[in-house]
């Protein structure tokens, strides 16, 4: 009992320090995204025992340059890196013995393209129209939240076919695609109550199966390394929860599909 409400203080604590400074304004929720990418690099350079001043470096000057003087070609480009980062870590996931990253420049470069690019693309999700639109990071916070409740509470029901048990063995097949399919209900109501014309009911409804289906493998790779690093939390600066990169690890790895999604087909 006292768990739960550890867990469940905590929860509310980070949710609304989420939201006000989503709601507050642009400059708020840049600081709030900043600030929540550094607990995540610390994070993670003790997972992958990388010590190194460099990154903390680069962070704020990414952020910064993303955010204010970044082209269109340079974000492709940056999109590209990005992904055939993840698409090595995606194979990883299937890597029985082999320990990734081992070398100095192993660890700066997977630092780089897994931490501090996606964290950039999450600060320019709001700004992918032009203007600072709040509601779509809402949207995207509450479609993370009904696919990892109820894939959870489907996967404890009725699952009973792991989905990655070398990875993570609580995950299930049945978990997966019942996150799936709330998330596409969520979209549907979404797509009633928030008006906007730009975005059309199957544009939620990709929007929705890009954060299921990506942010799922974001949680795993995430619980790669922390198997690689034999520990059960990254950290544990929310009690209860673990650390902050246990909590982010959907919403950063899903941000670059997001963002080109809303910029670039809509």
């Amino acid at each position: 009992m006292s768990n739960l409400l550890t867990r469940s203080i905590s929860g509310f604590v980070y949710v609304s320090l989420f939201l006000s400074a989503i709601l507050f304004g642009e400059k708020s929720y840049i600081l709030l995204i900043t600030a929540f990418s550094f607990v995540c690099l610390w994070e993670f350079t003790k997972l992958i025992q990388f010590k190194s001043f460099i990154p903390y470096i680069l962070l704020p000057l990414a952020i910064y340059y993303f955010s204010a003087h970044i082209t269109e070609n340079q974000v492709l480009i940056i999109s590209l890196i990005t992904f055939l980062c993840f698409v090595q870590l995606m194979r990883h996931l299937y890597a029985t013995k082999k320990k990734y990253p081992t070398s100095f420049f192993g660890k700066l470069d997977v630092t780089i393209r897994y931490i501090i690019f996606p964290f950039c693309f999450l600060t320019l999700i709001p700004f992918a129209s032009g203007s600072y639109q709040y509601e779509i990071l809402i949207c995207i916070l509450i479609f993370i939240w009904v696919n990892d409740s109820f894939a959870f509470f489907v996967g404890s029901t009725i699952g009973k076919n792991k989905l990655f048990e070398q990875v993570s063995p609580k995950k299930t097949t049945e978990g997966f695609f019942g996150g799936w399919i709330f998330s596409l209900i969520a979209a549907y109501f979404i797509f009633k109550l928030h008006k906007d014309s730009n975005i059309q009911l199957m544009d939620w409804f990709l929007i929705a199966s890009l954060i299921s289906i990506f942010g799922t493998i974001g949680d795993l790779v995430e619980s790669k390394f922390k198997r690689q690093a034999r520990i059960k939390d990254s950290g544990t600066i929310m009690p209860g929860h673990g650390g902050l990169l246990d909590r982010l690890d959907s919403l950063y790895f899903v941000a670059p599909f997001i963002y080109l999604y809303l910029h670039y087909i809509i």
